[in-house]
């Protein structure tokens, strides 16, 4: 099972989790409880109940280098291109835009 923390404006927002049935996410309580607070996407709206899909949901996936980015990771790193969990994991700590994803051990 592999976990990773989402943060919107640098604020822990939720954990998504990749395990034998798929990806999982769920929001926080702390951050459902902030009424400022940004749902993640427009398809992962704010809500106690966690989310589930047998694939990475799109919003994720979409964040996920393509191209000539996504050679340099596989050659640098050795990530299989199709191991999403793993390149989102690796290379979202960052994003353009106001979401980061950090791997949680």
């Amino acid at each position: 099972m592999r976990q990773g923390e989402i943060w919107v404006n640098k604020t822990l927002a939720g954990i998504l989790t990749e395990d034998d049935n798929g990806y999982h996410f769920k929001y926080e309580k702390a951050y459902l409880e902030n009424e400022s607070t940004l749902a993640v996407s427009l398809t992962l709206p704010l809500q106690e109940e966690s989310f589930s899909a047998e694939y990475l949901f799109p919003f994720f996936d979409g964040l996920i280098p393509e191209g000539w980015l996504l050679d340099i990771v596989h050659k640098n790193w050795k990530i299989n291109p199709r191991d999403r969990m793993g390149l989102l994991l690796t290379t979202c700590r960052d994003c353009i835009g106001n979401i980061s994803i950090i791997e949680k051990v």
